[in-house]
């Protein structure tokens, strides 16, 4: 009982998600093929927000839930994340679904995307069998 805020937190932002059409296969259609600014502009929303949170955050030295210094380190770039970042991609196109709003379109009905959540688990589960022998 002492995490149904996260619970109800969850849901709120599912709720969001659909309501504002995120989820949305053909929203996710328009914006591959380019001829809607809906999506970019969500995005770029949420970027632009994560960019202030995480200002506010540095700036204040907010604490993590547990108490923690919330630790914000550098990562390198290498050509993992360009091939990563291509299968993310390729796999966000096939299904039309990211897979943050996966749960979402579950629970607005669209039990075919169950499919498509796990073969997201299953790809993480190779993802760590295979992450030493993959390109640095």
């Amino acid at each position: 009982m002492k995490n149904i805020k996260f619970l109800i937190l969850g849901a709120l932002f599912g709720f969001i998600l659909y309501k504002t059409e995120v989820i949305s296969w053909f929203r996710i259609q328009e914006m591959f093929l380019f001829e809607s600014f809906h999506m970019y502009g969500v995005i770029i929303s949420a970027i632009v927000t994560a960019a202030i949170i995480v200002f506010i955050i540095k700036k204040m030295n907010i604490k993590a839930i547990n108490g923690n210094k919330v630790a914000l380190t550098p990562k390198s770039f290498t050509k993992g994340n360009i091939i990563g970042g291509m299968l993310f991609g390729m796999g966000w196109t096939l299904t039309g679904a990211c897979p943050g709003p996966l749960y979402a379109l579950i629970g607005s009905g669209y039990w075919v995307v169950i499919l498509a959540l796990l073969s997201a688990i299953l790809g993480t589960f190779v993802y760590g069998l295979l992450k030493e022998k993959l390109p640095h």
